[in-house]
């Protein structure tokens, strides 16, 4: 199959509202350039070398997403057109507003992450690696075995490493934890090394599924990760300790009503992927649902939050 690459220069204040156009449209997710992001990777030191050239025009976010070539192609172009430009109708500044579309073949694309996707360090324990690198591990270092396919999820994005690193203190020996719009199947994976015994990953795309099921192969968990396909918390049953969702704000307010009853007595439900921007929004749909919000983390224009049943 062949894919349309869709992108966009726009504002960091739009990228939130961008990617929920795409995700509107049919985009499994979207791959957000962000230069503020990649000039931080680059003066830390966490890539040992990089090909990117170093952003100067740090105010232009480029989003891109990936949409399969076929009769609807054109129709879903002119509706992402007409969405980014009503944006300003909502006092949202969409910048440039520059839309670029290009056809990709699938191997194309897919080879295309290995140029600047290397082993990288997102928390005091965890280190994502593509299965194609070498890496000898520290003691006590948790290494998850990733190749992204086209799930758009290498786990080096602000609102992936905020979730691991809010994982990493609160998963526990045996919890049930349900991964909601799971990607590449990165925070199932985490999950479930970090001592989960249950863990459910779901997302709609049928492709994010098949790279999650390969994923979770890869690190040798699939006797307690399960990664199948469905709207939300439509496709999975009972309760769990932890519910994870990195999607984007607005998809994550429509999934909150049905939290307090999926999450058990004390459970956490971690929900990432909002730009700074909507905090107040999901915050406030938060709280609506009688959870406590327990902490919130912000990073590079991004937060995640930590909101519970109980006290923990």
């Amino acid at each position: 199959m062949n894919w349309a690459e869709i992108s966009i220069q726009t504002t960091h204040e739009a990228t939130d509202a961008v990617a929920n156009i795409f995700h509107d449209l049919g985009a499994s997710g979207v791959v957000i350039e962000d230069p503020v992001l990649i000039n931080l990777y680059r003066s830390s030191g966490t890539w040992d070398y990089c090909e990117l050239p170093e952003p100067t025009d740090i105010e232009t976010v480029t989003v891109k997403a990936y949409l399969p070539v076929d009769d609807q192609l054109d129709d879903k172009l002119a509706v992402f057109k007409n969405k980014v430009d009503e944006l300003c109708d909502h006092n949202i500044d969409k910048g440039q507003g520059l839309i670029h579309c290009q056809e990709v073949k699938e191997e194309d694309w897919a080879s295309a992450w290995k140029a600047f996707f290397h082993p990288i360090k997102i928390s005091d324990r965890i280190v994502i690696k593509p299965t194609w690198e070498e890496y000898l591990p520290a003691v006590n270092e948790i290494i998850i075995e990733i190749d992204p396919g086209m799930a758009f999820g290498t786990g080096t994005h602000h609102t992936t490493v905020l979730c691991a690193r809010l994982m990493d203190g609160l998963v526990k020996k045996d919890d049930v934890v349900f991964d909601i719009g799971t990607g590449s199947g990165i925070l199932a994976i985490i999950a479930a090394k970090l001592g989960a015994a249950s863990v459910r990953a779901i997302d709609f795309d049928p492709l994010a599924v098949k790279t999650a099921q390969e994923n979770i192969k890869y690190n040798g968990v699939q006797n307690n990760v399960t990664a199948g396909q469905g709207d939300l918390l439509t496709e999975v049953s009972g309760q769990a300790d932890i519910i994870i969702a990195n999607i984007i704000a607005d998809v994550i307010i429509r999934l909150l009503p049905d939290i307090p009853s999926r999450l058990s007595d004390k459970g956490a439900f971690i929900a990432s992927g909002i730009i700074s921007d909507r905090l107040s929004d999901v915050t406030a749909a938060i709280l609506e649902q009688g959870l406590l919000v327990e902490r919130v983390v912000e990073e590079g224009g991004w937060a995640a939050i930590v909101a519970v049943k109980g006290e923990l």
